[in-house]
């Protein structure tokens, strides 16, 4: 009897079918009924529901300059939907005026958006009746030194938020490869600070001695003891926001709920939520392991699809087979994480991350240490497999040739008892190994 697995990947399906007796888990994240029939609808309601707070119309008054704090195009959000019931909200119970509104994209060390690229995130009619600012980290004059946090980063901030009389901080809570999660004071830290201040929170990835590799601390779904994440909390303390709107998806990309209330108590009511809906746990790691990042857009690069890869590594065995099926149309994009792959020598690598950091190649080093800790296959394009045998995995044509050279492998270390497990949704499923 066969099992018939099937992965998203770009705009298709790759398919293969495995002995039904061997699969462990096809991990999903937990089925629930939708309970909003928009994300204005979600806003709304959370609004008028902070976490923490008081109302926002009891926070925010006439007359007052207000920084809005939005995540870039490269984040699900739901921006263009819940911006308009804030803006409303503002205008209409806290009598701000559109020229006290000042909308701040939180780009972090990212390219500024385009004209057309603000009407994607804001809604075109708010492009074009607010004041929206694009952060720029290496522009001193938008950068004011706010403190310096106990890890010793010093921490500067783009002006917009740091001369407002009130600043709310939008987004996304979602899982993060090493901070943890997404959303919440990451619209302050990285989202609105100077170059330096982010490389040396993210420098944290890395453990504190050379050579020691990656960080265990600081990974996907991991808060309590991440300094990457208590650094961010502590820069977003500096200026204390005054309010939080975040949403929260499941890992199908179908929104959940909206947030509100108090910067850090709401965020974490929706990490908490989140890891319900996305943690799935799991009694013991899997031989061989299928995943997709979810289709396009989340395979559209290797820089987006690796995520995939750093949550199914908690599902497979140490030195196990990991099956990968990513699109990548842009597979190379962009080059400041591609051209790390050149250095084949992973402690050289290392070095050169420490000597020259950037968050491209942290990701780029630390996708190598998984390719190098077991043996991993990648499903992609023809035209891809020049550039993925650079970055110690293996091309693939297809999810079945794959598989026929997983069994090969299988076979050759003796093994008929193996077991199997299925992420489709790799990039927003997170294995919890039960201890």
């Amino acid at each position: 009897m066969y099992y018939s697995i099937e992965l998203p990947i770009g705009k298709r399906t790759e398919r293969a079918k495995v002995p039904a007796e061997h699969i462990l888990y096809d991990l999903k994240g937990k089925e629930t009924a939708l309970r909003w029939p928009s994300v204005a609808a979600a806003a709304a309601w959370a609004l008028e529901q902070p976490i923490d707070s008081p109302p926002l119309d009891e926070i925010v008054h006439a007359g007052e300059k207000i920084c809005i704090v939005v995540s870039d195009i490269t984040r699900l959000c739901g921006t263009a939907e819940f911006l308009p019931v804030l803006l409303k909200y503002l205008r209409e119970k806290c009598g701000a005026k559109r020229e006290d509104i000042t909308i701040l994209t939180a780009l972090g060390t990212h390219r500024p958006h385009t004209q057309e690229e603000d009407a994607l995130v804001c809604g075109k009619e708010i492009a074009e009746n607010y004041r929206i600012v694009q952060h720029a980290s290496k522009d001193d004059e938008q950068l004011v030194y706010v403190g310096t946090t106990s890890f010793g980063t010093e921490v500067r901030l783009n002006r917009a938020v740091t001369e407002a009389d009130r600043v709310i901080i939008t987004g996304a809570v979602t899982l993060h490869p090493f901070a943890g999660f997404g959303g919440g004071r990451k619209a302050i830290m990285p989202g609105v600070a100077a170059y330096e201040t982010i490389m040396a929170n993210h420098r944290m990835t890395l453990a504190a001695e050379a050579g020691g590799g990656c960080n265990a601390k600081a990974d996907c779904g991991l808060l309590e003891d991440n300094p990457v994440n208590l650094d961010m909390i502590e820069g977003c303390r500096l200026i204390e926001p005054d309010f939080l709107l975040n949403t929260v998806y499941t890992p199908e990309g179908q929104l959940y709920e909206a947030v509100a209330g108090h910067w850090y108590s709401a965020w974490r009511k929706g990490c908490d939520d989140l890891l319900a809906l996305s943690g799935v746990p799991i009694a013991e790691q899997a031989d061989v392991v299928f995943a997709s990042a979810g289709g396009y857009p989340k395979d559209i690069n290797l820089y987006q699809g690796v995520k995939c890869f750093m949550n199914a590594v908690f599902a497979v065995k140490k030195g196990g087979i990991l099956i990968a099926a990513l699109d990548c149309e842009d597979i190379k994009e962009p080059a400041i994480f591609s051209d790390w792959f050149g250095e084949k020598n992973l402690a050289r690598l290392e070095q050169a991350v420490r000597d020259d950091f950037t968050i491209p190649g942290f990701v780029a080093y630390k996708s190598r240490c998984i390719a190098d800790s077991l043996t991993a296959y990648l499903v992609t394009r023809p035209e891809n497999f020049g550039f993925v045998e650079k970055t110690g995995l293996r091309p693939c044509a297809s999810l079945e040739e794959a598989w026929a050279l997983a069994q090969k492998e299988l076979a050759q270390r003796g093994q008929d008892d193996y077991t199997i497990t299925v992420m489709s949704h790799g990039s927003a499923t997170l294995p919890l190994l039960q201890k």
